[in-house]
C-alpha cells in the first residue's frame, strides 16, 4: 500500500504537497506557505521503516535537490512545524544524513517571529517570507489554538538540542508558563486563548479538534525527557483527571466516550481526530501508579472499542469524521456533513498503542479489518482517496491522497505488525504526525535548563 501511494504521488505530482489520485495530478492547499514537497517529507520515515531503500533515496534526492524554503507565503505554524520539521528531524535521527538536520533548523528559524506577542503565545499563520504573523480568520476574537501552540514542545525541544540554541526550548518552556498561571475551568483547557492577554476566549473545550494533541504532547514530553520533565507529567495528570470527571460519558448501549464541553453544556460528540487517546491514555496507564493503571488501561480500551464500532457500524467499514451518542444513535454521524472519512489514522494509532501494550490479538484483527476497508473503498487506480460517505457502499471520492496518510495511516498499520522493538516505544516517541524522535536519554537537562 505504501509503495502504490508513493508511487503514484512521484509519477503524477513530485514536489507538490498532495496527490489527486482520480484527476492524476498534484496539490499545493494554502497550508504551508508556499513549501513544497508535503508529502515527500511526511513519507521519509515510512519509507525508511517499512525499508523501501530505492523509494526512500528518490525522496531523500528530491529533498537535497528541490525542497526550497526560501518562500513567501502564509502558513499555518503547526501544520509545518508537525509535518515539515517533525518530518525532517525524524529522517535525521534515523538516518544521521546532515541534510535533513539543516533543513529542520533553517525551517525552525523561520517559525520564530510567530512567538513575537504579549504573551509569547504564537499566533497561528506566519508569512514565511516576512516573518509577520497573526491569527486564524475563523478563530474566535484573534485568538490561538490550544492544539495549535500546544504541540510544538518536542519538536522544538530537539530543535534546541540540535542548534545548541537554547531560543526554541525557552519559547515552547514560556507556553507552558502561561497555561500554569491562566486559571482553569473545572481543571479543563479550553481551546481558544488570547495570546495578547493570555486568558481564555471562550469555553470551549474538546479533546478532538483544536485541543487533542496538547494532551499528547503533555505525556509524550515527559516521556522524551526520559521521564525527567515532572512538570509535563503533572500538567497531563491534572488534564486528563479533568477530562475523566466533566467528559467522560458511558451511552445507554455501554459505549464510553468523551463529549465535548461548551461553557458547561455537553455536546455528546466525539471527533475521529479524538480517538487518538485510546492511545495516549494507554501510553500513560503505564507510569501511573500501580493502583491506577489498571483503571487507565481499561479506560483506553473502553475508548478505543468505540472508536471501532465507529469503524463497525459503517457500511464501509471505515469510521465518520464524528460520531454522535444521542437521540437513539450510538457511534455514528447523524449530520451528513461529518460523514466522510479522508483516510486518517486516529483509530489504527490507538489500535497500535493498546497492541503494544496488551498484545490482545483483538487489536491486530481490528488494525486488519481497516487495511481490507482501505483496499476496498479508498484504493483507486492511481492512489489512495478519501471518501465522501462512509455509510454508502458506492464510495465517492473526495480526489485526496492525504501526506498523512503516509506518514501515519501506513506506519502506524505497519508498526502493528511488526515485532514490538521496531520503533520500540521505550526510545521513541511519536510526534502527532507520527514521525519518531528519540527518547532522550542524556542531554535533556541542557536543553530546559
Amino acid at each position: 500500500m505504501m509503495k502504490f501511494a508513493w508511487d503514484n504521488y512521484k509519477q503524477y505530482a513530485l514536489g507538490k504537497n498532495e496527490l489527486r489520485p482520480l484527476t492524476k495530478n498534484g496539490h499545493i492547499g494554502n497550508m504551508f506557505g508556499g513549501l513544497r514537497g508535503a508529502t515527500v517529507v511526511d513519507a521519509l520515515d515510512t519509507l525508511y521503516i517499512m525499508e523501501l531503500e530505492e523509494e526512500f533515496q528518490e525522496a531523500k534526492k528530491w529533498v537535497e535537490k528541490s525542497f526550497d524554503l526560501n518562500v513567501n507565503g502564509e502558513a499555518s505554524l503547526f501544520e509545518v512545524n508537525i509535518r515539515y520539521i517533525g518530518g525532517l528531524l525524524a529522517a535525521y535521527y534515523l538516518t544521521g544524513e546532515e541534510v535533513f538536520k539543516s533543513k529542520a533548523l533553517e525551517l525552525g528559524e523561520k517559525l520564530l517571529p510567530a512567538f513575537n506577542t504579549p504573551t509569547g503565545i504564537p499566533r497561528g499563520v506566519i508569512s514565511l517570507g516576512s516573518g509577520m504573523s497573526w491569527s486564524w480568520g475563523w478563530a474566535s476574537a484573534g485568538s490561538s489554538i490550544l492544539a495549535e501552540f500546544g504541540t510544538l514542545h518536542l519538536e522544538f525541544l530537539h530543535l534546541s538540542e540540535l542548534s545548541g540554541n537554547p531560543v526554541f526550548a525557552e519559547k515552547v518552556m514560556n507556553i507552558r508558563k502561561v497555561l500554569n498561571r491562566v486559571e482553569k475551568p473545572q481543571g479543563l483547557y479550553p481551546n481558544f486563548l488570547s495570546p495578547v492577554t493570555g486568558n481564555w476566549v471562550q469555553h470551549h473545550v474538546s479533546i478532538g479538534g483544536l485541543g487533542d494533541s496538547f494532551y499528547e504532547y503533555l505525556i509524550k514530553s515527559w516521556l522524551m525527557s526520559d521521564k525527567k520533565d515532572s512538570e509535563a507529567k503533572k500538567m497531563y495528570d491534572d488534564a486528563l483527571e479533568a477530562i475523566e470527571k466533566h467528559l467522560v460519558k458511558k451511552s445507554a448501549g455501554g459505549l464510553t466516550y468523551i463529549a465535548e464541553w461548551r461553557g458547561g453544556i455537553l455536546d455528546h460528540k466525539m471527533g475521529h481526530l479524538a480517538c487518538f487517546s485510546g492511545g495516549m491514555i494507554a501510553l500513560g496507564a503505564e507510569h501511573a501508579g500501580e493502583e491506577r493503571k489498571q483503571h487507565y488501561m481499561d479506560l483506553a480500551a473502553e475508548i478505543t472499542n468505540t472508536c471501532h464500532e465507529s469503524y463497525a457500524r459503517s457500511d464501509t467499514k471505515l469510521g465518520p469524521e464524528a460520531f454522535r451518542f444521542d437521540a437513539g444513535t450510538e457511534a455514528m454521524a447523524t449530520r451528513l456533513s461529518e460523514r466522510y472519512y479522508i483516510l486518517r489514522p486516529e483509530v489504527v494509532e490507538s489500535y497500535m498503542y493498546m497492541w503494544r501494550l496488551t498484545h490482545d490479538p483483538k487489536y491486530r484483527q481490528w488494525g486488519w479489518e481497516v487495511v481490507k476497508a482501505l483496499e476496498k473503498n479508498c484504493r483507486v487506480e492511481a492512489g489512495f482517496s478519501g471518501i465522501r460517505d462512509v455509510y454508502v457502499t458506492t464510495p465517492m471520492h473526495d480526489n485526496m491522497q492525504q501526506s498523512f496518510f503516509l506518514a501515519e495511516t501506513l506506519k502506524y498499520l505497519y508498526l502493528l505488525f511488526c515485532e514490538d522493538d521496531v520503533l520500540s516505544l521505550d526510545d521513541w516517541v511519536f510526534n502527532t504526525e507520527a514521525h519518531p524522535l528519540p527518547v532522550n536519554h542524556t542531554n535533556f537537562k541542557a536543553s530546559v535548563q
